[in-house]
């Protein structure tokens, strides 16, 4: 089991001025403790049970550029995205761009979006979410074909129309940055991971839950002729344990985890200082549950 840290507080005891030397030492802990995976929220407004759209947002990409520029192994990426947030070939040249300036460390994390308030705060259309779903599939076809060398024509769907879907310079991942699809629908977005993606993440609720997600995915990847082994499952988890000080406990709780195939725990610092919360809780349990089979 590999270990991730998402964070998705900036209210820091300084403020916005010391958030670039907090960020960089964050990044700094994580590579040092050997955690494999380094993200951020992507909202415009914080969310309600991070203290609302008054507290701290940071704007995800500009972040993610930021962190790249300070880490030099960790692997970046949103989680997740909004689809409603960008139009689908700005947003594949800007996960393009963090993939070649990170020298190929780039996800695109991915999902249909939801938080209302933000939307209409800053005047972005939010689609009823059948729409959604539907723009989100159409993203993913634009992504590939974009990252596609073989096919700079055009996209003709539903909601975007791309006269020429050119990307250059190419992505560095080989054969392109991996696609994480966030959610857990059973109808469409865990169908969008068999048909698009190579990693899901999910919310670790109970290894119950975690188990029929799981099945419901095998399911649509046999529906897609896909190997289910091939997609990277990843779970974010609240880490209270760790927060605790109790590493024994979470250890065991994660290892159900572990069983079921989880490759990845993402956790997230529950204060804007992640960089000691990284030292002091996530560091302690990275190669205990390496071991973990």
């Amino acid at each position: 089991m590999r270990v991730g840290v998402h964070i998705n507080r900036f209210d820091h005891s300084g403020g916005g001025p010391a958030l670039g030397v907090e960020l960089a030492a964050a990044g700094a802990a994580a590579e040092a403790a050997g955690v494999s995976w380094l993200s951020v929220m992507d909202h415009y407004f914080q969310m309600e049970f991070n203290g609302g759209a008054e507290d701290p947002m940071l704007e995800a990409y500009t972040t993610l550029g930021f962190l790249a520029a300070h880490t030099s192994t960790i692997r970046l990426g949103a989680l997740v995205t909004g689809v409603t947030y960008r139009h689908p070939g700005l947003l594949a040249k800007i996960v393009t761009s963090l993939d070649v300036l990170s020298g190929g460390r780039a996800t695109l994390g991915i999902g249909a979006a939801w938080y209302d308030r933000e939307h209409e705060g800053l005047g972005v259309a939010f689609p009823p979410v059948a729409e959604r779903f539907e723009r989100l599939e159409e993203t993913l076809r634009i992504c590939l074909q974009m990252w596609d060398p073989q096919d700079n024509g055009p996209f003709e769907g539903t909601h975007y129309r791309l006269a020429e879907t050119l990307c250059v310079p190419a992505p560095v991942s080989s054969p392109r940055p991996e696609i994480m699809i966030g959610g857990g629908g059973e109808r469409k977005t865990l169908r969008f991971v068999a048909r698009y993606g190579d990693a899901c993440n999910l919310f670790a609720t109970t290894p119950e839950e975690i188990t029929h997600k799981l099945d419901v995915l095998r399911g649509h990847c046999e529906t897609e002729g896909r190997d289910y082994d091939e997609i990277r499952k990843t779970v974010l988890h609240s880490g209270e344990a760790l927060t605790e000080g109790d590493f024994d406990a979470f250890v065991r709780d994660v290892g159900r985890y572990t069983k079921l195939g989880i490759d990845t725990v993402i956790l997230s610092p529950s204060v804007g200082e992640p960089a000691a919360w990284i030292e002091r809780s996530a560091a302690p349990v990275v190669q205990r549950l390496a071991e973990l089979d």
